[in-house]
């Protein structure tokens, strides 16, 4: 089950009409163009997706549209998380859990909660379900940090929590979730950008935002850096460097829907408070997707 999520996983945008309702026509688009380019697995309703801009009924839609298209061709993780332990935990029991394969939690936000916090949050989520459980571990947007020991003590004592998503930068403490991690628990890049530097040092893989636009030549790269030909992993690196950097400039997600906007994949539709990339940061997009259409880096 955990080799399932190693490789190059996609944190799936929502598209949206103009008028802002979901765009199923665009998503069915997007899942089939991300399948048929060779990624490992697909995250719906992600903070990419922004889930936390759906209704609930939204979300049960989405969420059954997305399943019966892929319908199992590869595995779906599912983004169940908040800063309400008991509301998570309640969500998870009313899911339909047939054909999700993993949720990932994103730790809670603005509670700024301790570790002990944190730890007792994730392990009363662990035994809300039997499904395997990645931690997603972003601080710059949820202001609280899960430590690598908070981490490791996670990973330990529950079979169910299986990896975590890390997105904090903080490459000494990723070190330290690696070398003190138990056999076969998944560490997955929360950044692009630092997918490769983080596999380099013994990660699993990604859940990457710019494999929406270019899921091909990115998990190109991913899978290189996995089999040990850094040459052409690093190759891949940075040509892709520059879009990845374009895309986090003015915000996420609005830099990767002004790249599918251009691509004609969705429209460059968001719902607020997200908003669209400044002119100058969608221009700066377009001229690195441009680029890497010169340089044959498709897809």
């Amino acid at each position: 089950m955990k080799n399932r999520f190693t490789g190059t996983g996609v944190a799936l945008v929502t598209p949206f009409h103009k008028q802002g309702t979901i765009d199923f026509g665009a998503l069915e688009k997007l899942i089939e163009y991300t399948i048929s380019n060779g990624v490992s697995y697909l995250v719906v309703m992600g903070t990419t997706g922004e889930s936390v801009t759906l209704s609930k009924d939204e979300k049960i839609a989405l969420i059954e549209f997305a399943k019966e298209v892929i319908n199992k061709r590869v595995p779906v993780v599912l983004g169940v998380g908040g800063n309400n332990t008991q509301e998570v935990i309640d969500q998870l029991k009313l899911a339909d859990n047939d054909g999700i394969d993993a949720i990932l939690s994103v730790t809670p936000y603005y509670n700024k909660p301790t570790q002990r916090g944190l730890y007792l949050h994730f392990k009363q989520i662990a035994c809300a379900t039997q499904l395997p459980i990645i931690l997603y571990n972003v601080p710059g947007r949820t202001s609280v940090n899960l430590k690598a020991e908070t981490t490791i003590q996670l990973a330990t004592e529950f079979d169910n929590i299986i990896g975590i998503k890390e997105a904090s930068g903080n490459l000494p403490q990723i070190m330290d979730i690696i070398r003190q991690r138990p056999k076969g628990f998944l560490v997955i890049s929360g950044d692009d950008a630092l997918t490769l530097p983080l596999i380099a040092l013994g990660a699993d893989g990604v859940i990457s935002v710019v494999a929406n636009a270019f899921p091909g030549s990115f998990s190109r790269m991913v899978n290189a850096a996995l089999k040990g030909y850094m040459s052409e992993a690093r190759d891949l690196h940075y040509k892709l460097l520059p879009l990845m950097e374009a895309l986090f400039a003015d915000g996420s997600p609005g830099g990767i829907k002004a790249a599918l906007d251009y691509m004609k994949i969705s429209t460059n539709s968001l719902r607020l408070p997200i908003v669209k990339v400044n002119k100058q940061t969608q221009n700066l997009i377009i001229n690195h997707i441009n680029e890497l259409k010169e340089k044959a880096i498709e897809n």
